[in-house]
């Protein structure tokens, strides 16, 4: 657990430039699609996203000024360039954004639509039908809720322990390759609810 809670205080928080940047809905798409399947074209990604290269080049290009994507150097030709997300954690969490409406705003933009891909992807997962997979990869999803009472402390290091659990598989799997391996998304929500009834 110190070992997760140390690995994400070193997180790159995003300043309001770079939030400012990302938030647009199809960069924020462009930025989810490099961050689960890796290194992608303008070609390749206004393919998959329906729209057309000079659009997705065009919007690669505002990433990459903020730092926020970059090329890899062990791909691609002069005409053709490859674009991927650096390691590492990202929080959109910038104390510096919510100091002013605009940085508010982009904040509230990128969330939105960040948790709006991820949604429409379990979603599509679930309208797909899980018994549309594979049986062996049935037995290895899951998809689960619960509900505990706990203190500020408690929830604290129950997310310092299941990011340690996501960031050992993330460290272990991140560039494999092989038969029957593929993007595996592994989502983790952990917050309080609202009070109802005068009970928390």
């Amino acid at each position: 657990m110190a070992r997760a809670e140390q690995r994400h205080n070193e997180d790159r928080v995003l300043d309001s430039g770079a939030l400012r940047a990302l938030a647009h809905p199809l960069r924020v798409k462009i930025y989810d699609i490099l961050s689960q399947y890796g290194p992608q074209t303008a070609s390749s990604l206004a393919e998959r996203l329906g729209e057309s290269s000079g659009a997705t080049s065009y919007h690669l290009r505002a990433l990459a000024k903020h730092d926020l994507i970059q090329e890899a150097a062990d791909r691609g030709t002069g005409r053709e360039r490859w674009w991927e997300r650096p390691i590492g954690g990202v929080s959109f969490a910038s104390p510096d954004a919510m100091t002013t409406p605009a940085g508010r705003a982009a904040t509230q933009v990128v969330m939105t639509e960040f948790l709006r891909n991820r949604n429409d992807q379990l979603l599509e997962f679930v309208n797909r039908g899980i018994g549309g997979e594979d049986a062996m990869w049935q037995e290895g999803t899951l998809i689960s809720t619960a509900t505990a009472r706990l203190t500020p402390e408690q929830s604290k290091e129950l997310a310092l322990k299941i990011m340690a659990l996501i960031d050992e598989a993330v460290d272990n799997y991140r560039n494999q390759s092989g038969e029957n391996v593929r993007p595996v998304t592994i989502r983790a929500d952990l917050f309080p609810l609202p009070e109802i009834g005068g009970q928390s």
